[in-house]
């Protein structure tokens, strides 16, 4: 299958570099064996994706409709659209804080905005060829608040595991664990026995069997115990009543401006989840199998995927690393798999979805607590407080805003920490040098303890100059005691300058030219002259006193200090 040719806007575009999905590239070479093997994973994947999709429904505060929904709707799209080959997406526990907070506000309207707001962010990140950049976040910020959702899902568990009689349940963390121990004594023993029985199963079972998920298990063990005991616990049907999986046209919401004002820093929240999840799933996947997935063409995907899951009344939607995983232990290998997992799921749902209301609430609250024991990386959580003080900062920081507030405000505040550290560190690897007494060696670099003409200076900038250093240049113009006649600026070693270093050396130009310091600027590179020719900087040195190499610069410096001597000679 050749690719069609596109006008030429459109083919910037539809190229590997931004958007060219998988399933394009894997079907020129699809054949019997690989389709046999797809099947095999996709209906695998749909048993998987049947009880985890459900429990995140309602964890989130959400139907389990809503749950399967974006299972179908967002597992098919990420599969046909995205760009990596075993990609297999869905509901996360990730979404569950920030879904579960939305709903309480705003209502299944604004979930429906938030979902279709943040797939449109991550169809601009995409574009954008942001795909590279986020998968550079922080590790101790992943961590930090993977770590606080871990502790937030088990949290909000804690009624149906016990089967406490408390009616809501609080939203804020500290609210929800006095609420638990006020009503603890209203502890049902049959429901506490079915959810110890589903993690114990669940830990115990891929001992027994690596192919059929516990979850499966669990839930068909204790639906048939509560059925056939008539044991006194809740069950889906008990409190959603019948689950009806209707698939209807797609409905476009109605948002004020007001509404989508405020929800939008929640849906940038939501875009940046499940562009860090997609992209860490990708990349753990593509160790396994080998590949290389195209981190832009999944963030499309999962854009096109959240606005479709929005339309059709879902929830957010992303890729996620244990079912993908699943999928590559079962022979799944493309995105076919992904896209068999889907329509297999709708098909079982259309078909058997009445019984779905007798799975007992207990065990999926065990399900969520596995999940979010899974989730919680607490060995890498523990690892981490051997690393610097300042990762310890910002790890620990992120992980309790995400468990006292809310995980927006923990993205926000890690990612500036983060940050910050970041500048202050490479600021400490930035250092600009002085040298006078100073003359080159055969390869044109420096050598102390002789001597270059008298009235230059050279200043080595070692490092990228940007805003984070830039007052270094006026740290060291300070220990200058005798203005030169000539200053070079060698910046050999200075891999990229922003606006403000540039402002910076402009400023610093002045006051050479105030004091009557001619400036010459050696050993360019590419990027940053660039950057220079744009600014009013190159102007004012002109080309003339812009040099390749240090010693033509030493050069033309000799050439202007006897020139100065001469004019001086001759007044």
């Amino acid at each position: 299958m050749q690719r069609p040719v596109l006008p030429s806007f459109l083919s910037s575009i539809f190229s590997e570099e931004i958007f060219y999905p998988k399933f394009f590239t894997t079907i020129k070479t699809y054949n019997k064996k690989l389709f046999v093997k797809d099947l095999l994973a996709g209906v695998i994947m749909c048993v998987v994706a049947l009880p985890m999709s459900i429990a995140f429904g309602i964890a989130s505060g959400v139907t389990p409709e809503v749950g399967l929904i974006t299972a179908i709707v967002g597992g098919f799209l990420i599969a046909f659209l995205g760009g990596s080959r075993v990609q297999i997406g869905g509901p996360a526990g990730s979404f569950i804080l920030v879904v579960s907070g939305v709903v309480a506000s705003y209502g299944m309207s604004g979930l429906v905005i938030v979902t279709i707001l943040a797939g449109i962010m991550l169809i601009f990140m995409g574009l954008l060829k942001l795909g590279d950049v986020i998968k550079f976040m922080p590790y101790p910020v992943v961590v930090g608040f993977t770590s606080g959702m871990a502790v937030v899902i088990f949290s909000t568990q804690i009624k149906d595991f016990f089967g406490l009689d408390m009616g809501n349940v609080p939203l804020t963390f500290h609210e929800k664990w006095y609420s638990y121990f006020m009503h603890f004594e209203s502890i049902n023993f049959y429901a506490t026995g079915i959810a110890l029985a589903t993690v114990i199963l669940s830990f115990l079972w891929t001992r027994i069997n690596r192919t059929i998920p516990a979850a499966l298990i669990a839930i068909i063990l204790t639906t048939v115990a509560v059925q056939i005991f008539n044991l006194p616990v809740e069950t889906i049907g008990s409190r959603f009543g019948e689950i009806e999986l209707q698939m209807s046209s797609p409905k476009f919401p109605s948002a004020t401006y007001d509404a989508i004002r405020d929800l939008l820093p929640i849906a940038f929240t939501v875009a940046m989840l499940c562009a860090i999840e997609s992209l860490l799933s990708a990349m753990v996947t593509d160790g396994v199998i080998g590949g290389k997935h195209r981190s832009n063409t999944e963030l499309i995907a999962e854009g096109f995927a959240n606005i479709g899951c929005g339309l059709f009344g879902g929830m957010p939607a992303a890729g996620a690393v244990a079912r993908s995983m699943t999928n590559i232990k079962n022979g799944g290998r493309t995105p076919v798999a992904g896209m068999v997992h889907a329509v297999t799921l709708l098909i079982l749902l259309l078909a058997f979805g009445q019984y779905a209301k007798m799975i007992p609430m207990p065990c999926l609250a065990g399900i969520l607590v596995v999940v979010s024991y899974n989730m919680s990386e607490w060995r890498s959580f523990r690892g981490l407080f051997r690393n610097s003080r300042s990762e310890v900062v910002v790890l620990l920081a992120t992980f309790l805003l995400t468990v006292i507030f809310d995980i927006t405000l923990a993205i926000e505040v890690g990612l500036v920490l983060a940050l910050f550290l970041f500048v202050r560190r490479i600021s400490k690897t930035s250092e600009v040098q002085i040298f006078t007494n100073t003359t080159l060696t055969e390869d044109g670099d420096l050598h102390d303890n002789s001597t270059l003409p008298n009235g230059v200076e050279i200043f080595r900038i070692n490092g990228p100059f940007f805003f984070g250093v830039a007052n270094k240049f006026e740290e060291a113009h300070k220990l200058v005691r005798k203005a030169p006649k000539v200053r070079i600026i060698d910046m050999a070693l200075v891999p990229f300058m922003d606006a403000t270093g540039l402002q910076n050396m402009y400023s610093f130009f002045k006051k050479c030219q105030n004091e009557k310091v001619i400036t010459i600027l050696a050993r360019v590179n590419t990027n940053v002259m660039e950057d220079l020719k744009s600014h009013i900087l190159y102007k004012h040195i002109g080309a003339t006193n812009i040099f390749p190499d240090l010693e033509e610069a030493v050069t033309r410096s000799t050439f202007l200090i006897q020139k100065m001597n001469d004019k001086t000679v001759e007044n």
